[in-house]
C-alpha cells in the first residue's frame, strides 16, 4: 500500500482549481522529492499528507486560521479539502479496510477524505472549526474510527527537528513509541525465583520483563540495599510512627501496572546514542549531523520491519545538519529503503521528502523530483515533461550540484561556456539588474545539452498548466564572417579546396544562402534551428553574428576584450609576478590601435583579429571572462557611467535574454478604502 494520489483544496498556497491553483499530485512508489524556491507549497504538501492521514509521534494537530486558503481579493476559504488515494492494497490490506474501499472499474483504493470548516471566524470560540475524516468517493463513504487511521498514520521528520531530545529517554519518548512496535522486544523467557538463571547465556534468553524481574530480585538481595531499607523500618521510622500505625518502607525498582505497562516504563528509560565504531566506547557528545542520521535510521527500522500499516516516511529538509558528503550518503541510503534494498527489512518504504539543497537534487533521478511553482505541482517524470528517455539519461550524468540549483530559481539562465557564467552576472549588473537579486541562476552546461535542461521546464501537453519560471538559453550562433578563415589560417584563400570539404566543422556567411534563398532567409533558418524547442517559458536567444567573444568585440567592446584576451595569455607570469599588470595593458592597447589602424574601418577583419587570440593565441575564454568582467565592474563604479549608453555597446541577445528572467517590478498596492464607508 502506498500513497498515490493527493488532491489539497483551499489550504495555504493552493485554491479552490477555480482560477485559483489547486494542487492535484500524483505520487509513485519509492522517493517523491518535493523542491522548489522559498514559499512555494513545499512543507504545504508534507502537512497536507499529515493533517488528513495523522503522524506516529502522538503530536497532536491543530488547524490554524491561516491554513484556510486566501485568493486574489484577500477572501478567506470557508472550508478546506484533502484527499489522500492509497493503492496497491495487498489481500491481507483490503480484509482490514474491507468496509472503506472504493472500486472505480477494476482498481481498488482507499480513499481518506479530510474536511474542515469554519464554524466561526473567531478561532478562540470553543468550537469554531468541523473536522471530519470519511472514506469514499467524494467523502462519501463511512467515518475513518481512529483505530483505521493509526494503521494510516506516517512517520514524519520535522523541520529544525532536535533529534537529540527525540532520542533522549522520558516519558513518551520517540525512541519508546519505535521499539515498541519491534517484534522482538517482547520475545524471551520469563523470570522466576524458584529457579534462578545458571549462567550468563541463560541471562541473554530473558525478555526484557525478565530481565526487569531478574534485576528487581537482584537488588532486593543486595547488601547495601537490605541493610539501607532495615536503618529506614527500626531507626527512622519506627520511631516516627503512632501507635496502631503499620508502616514499613520498601526499597524497589519503580514499575507497576499490567506487563505492556511495565514495558512501556522500561522502554521510556532507554536512549539511544553513538559510540565510536573502531573503539564500541562512547565518545561523548556527538552533533546535530549524526544524532540526525540515528534517528532517521531509527524511524526506517520501524517502518521497514513492521507488519501492518502504511510504511510512509515523510521528511522535512534531510539535509539539515548534514555536510555534503553524508547529504549523498543519506540519500543513497534513502533510495535503497524506498526500493526495499535494505537488509533484515521486510517491504518497500515509500519515502516523500522536501529539500533547499540543490547537492541532494542532483543526487536524486529527475523522474523522482517533484517541482513546486505557483501553487501547483509539476512532476518531472516521464511522459509530463518534454523530455525524452534519452534525456533523463543524459541529465542523470550531467545534472551535478552545479546546475541542480536551477530548482530553487526564480529565472535561468542556460549558457554553454564558463566565459558567458562568468560575464553574464556583470554585465546584467551593469544593465541594472542584479540577478541574484532577482533569484536568476546560471546553468553552465558545457557546450552540451542546452536544449535538454530547459525542457525540465516544459510540460507535454500546451493545454496543460505552465511553469512560469523564465529560461533563457543563450547559444553561439557559430558563424564566421567571411574574412575569418584565411585571417585565422583554416583555408589560403578563396579558392581554397577546404571551402568545399565535407569534413569541416565550421561554417562562414557564404556557405548561406542561394538555391533560391537570400543569404538573410538562410541565417533565419539556420537560427530557426537552434530555436525550434522554444515554447512555454523557454526561450532561445542567438548570438548576432558568431561565438560570445568575437560579438562583444563586433558591438563595441573590442578593446576591452583584446586586453582582457592579452591578460588571459600571460596569466601566469601575472600570478607569478614576472609581469606588471599596467605593462601588459598598456602594451595590448597599443597593439589594439595598430590593429584597428591596418583594418581600415574593416569591423569584421578586426574583431576577427581579435578573437585570432582565443583560437590560436593561447588565451583562455574563462581567464579572459574574468579579466573582462573585473575591468568592466571597475569601469561602471564610474558615476559616470550610463546603462543606456552600456547596453548599446553589447549584443542584442544578451540584453533580451536578461531581461527575459528579470522579474517584473511589484504592482503597486491597491488604495486603502475611504474612511466611513462601513467596508470591514
Amino acid at each position: 500500500m502506498y500513497l498515490s494520489q493527493l488532491n489539497v483544496r483551499n489550504f495555504r498556497q493552493f485554491g479552490d482549481g477555480d482560477g485559483d491553483a489547486a494542487l492535484d499530485l500524483t505520487l509513485e512508489r519509492g522517493l517523491t522529492a518535493l523542491v522548489g524556491r522559498n514559499d512555494s507549497g513545499k512543507s504545504a504538501v508534507i502537512d497536507a499528507i499529515r493533517y488528513a492521514l495523522l503522524t506516529r509521534d502522538q503530536d497532536f494537530i491543530r488547524v490554524q486560521p491561516e491554513d484556510f486558503h486566501l485568493d486574489r481579493t484577500g477572501k478567506q476559504a470557508a472550508d478546506i479539502f484533502i484527499r489522500c488515494k492509497l493503492s496497491g492494497l495487498d489481500d491481507d490490506e483490503k480484509g482490514a479496510f474491507a468496509e472503506y474501499l472504493s472500486y472505480e472499474g477494476t482498481d481498488v483504493s482507499l480513499l481518506v477524505n479530510w474536511i474542515a470548516k469554519r464554524l466561526n471566524e473567531s478561532p478562540g470560540v470553543r468550537r469554531w472549526i468541523d473536522v471530519s475524516v470519511r472514506s469514499g468517493i467524494d467523502g462519501a463513504g463511512p467515518p475513518l474510527e481512529a483505530s483505521v487511521r493509526e494503521l494510516l498514520s506516517s512517520a514524519y521528520l520535522r523541520p529544525l527537528r532536535d533529534a537529540e531530545r527525540e532520542m533522549s529517554p522520558g516519558r513518551g519518548s520517540r525512541l519508546s513509541q519505535i521499539l515498541a512496535n519491534v517484534h522482538e522486544i517482547g520475545q524471551g523467557d520469563t523470570f522466576s525465583e524458584t529457579a534462578l538463571p545458571a549462567d550468563a547465556a541463560a541471562v541473554s534468553r530473558l525478555s526484557l520483563l525478565g530481565l526487569s524481574d531478574y534485576l528487581r530480585y537482584s537488588v532486593k538481595k543486595h547488601k547495601g540495599v537490605g541493610s539501607a531499607e532495615e536503618a529506614i523500618n527500626t531507626q527512622y521510622l519506627s520511631s516516627l510512627s503512632l501507635t496502631g500505625d503499620s508502616l514499613k518502607g520498601k526499597i524497589d525498582i519503580t514499575e507497576g501496572g499490567t506487563d505492556k505497562t511495565r514495558l512501556r516504563q522500561i522502554l521510556e528509560r532507554l536512549e539511544l546514542g553513538l559510540l565510536e565504531a573502531s573503539t564500541g566506547n562512547v565518545r561523548g557528545r556527538y552533533g546535530l549531523g549524526s544524532n540526525n542520521l540515528l534517528y532517521m535510521a531509527c524511524e526506517l527500522l520501524l517502518l521497514g520491519r513492521e507488519p501492518d500499516g502504511l510504511p510512509l516516511l515523510l521528511i522535512e529538509e534531510p539535509e539539515a545538519h548534514l555536510h555534503p558528503q553524508r547529504q549523498l550518503r543519506l540519500m543513497e541510503f534513502l533510495a535503497q529503503a524506498a526500493a526495499g534494498k535494505v537488509k533484515d527489512t521486510n517491504r518497500r518504504v515509500q519515502v516523500i521528502l522536501s529539500t533547499h539543497s540543490p547537492n541532494l537534487a542532483s543526487k536524486i533521478p529527475l523522474q523522482n523530483i517533484v517541482l513546486l511553482e505557483g501553487g501547483r505541482a509539476f512532476p518531472l517524470i516521464r511522459g509530463q515533461t518534454r523530455l525524452e528517455t534519452g534525456d533523463y539519461r543524459f541529465l542523470e550524468r550531467f545534472l551535478d550540484v552545479t546546475k541542480a540549483n536551477l530548482f530553487f530559481a526564480h529565472g535561468v539562465i542556460v549558457v554553454e561556456g564558463d566565459a558567458e557564467a562568468i560575464l553574464l552576472p556583470v554585465l546584467a549588473r551593469l544593465l541594472g539588474t542584479d540577478l541574484t537579486e532577482h533569484g536568476v541562476s546560471i546553468v553552465n552546461v558545457g557546450g552540451k545539452g542546452l536544449r535538454r535542461f530547459s525542457s525540465i521546464f516544459q510540460r507535454r501537453e500546451d493545454t496543460a498548466p505552465k511553469l512560469s519560471i523564465p529560461v533563457a538559453c543563450v547559444a553561439d550562433m557559430d558563424v564566421m564572417p567571411d574574412c575569418a578563415p584565411p585571417i585565422l589560417g583554416l583555408v589560403t584563400g578563396d579558392d581554397d579546396e577546404k571551402w568545399k570539404s565535407s569534413r569541416r566543422r565550421w561554417k562562414a556567411l557564404r556557405d548561406f544562402g542561394g538555391a533560391g534563398k537570400t543569404q538573410e532567409q538562410a541565417l533565419n533558418e539556420w537560427r530557426a534551428r537552434l530555436q525550434r524547442n522554444d515554447g512555454q517559458s523557454v526561450k532561445t536567444f542567438v548570438a548576432n553574428h558568431w561565438t560570445l567573444e568575437y560579438d562583444l568585440a563586433f558591438c563595441g567592446l573590442a578593446e576591452e576584450v583584446y586586453v582582457a584576451a592579452a591578460l588571459a595569455t600571460n596569466d601566469d607570469p601575472l600570478n607569478e609576478e614576472k609581469k606588471q599588470r599596467a605593462d601588459v595593458e598598456a602594451a595590448a592597447r597599443t597593439a589594439f590601435k595598430e590593429m584597428e589602424t591596418a583594418a581600415k574601418g574593416d569591423r569584421a577583419a578586426l574583431c576577427t583579429r581579435v578573437y585570432q587570440l582565443f583560437h590560436s593565441g593561447g588565451a583562455s575564454k574563462a581567464i579572459a571572462a574574468q579579466y573582462l568582467a573585473e575591468s568592466l565592474a571597475k569601469a561602471g563604479e564610474s558615476t559616470t557611467c550610463d546603462t543606456a549608453t552600456f547596453a548599446g555597446k553589447l549584443p542584442r541577445y544578451i540584453v533580451d535574454a536578461i531581461a527575459h528572467v528579470k522579474r517584473p517590478a511589484p504592482a503597486p498596492a491597491p488604495p486603502a478604502p475611504a474612511a466611513g464607508n462601513g467596508n470591514a
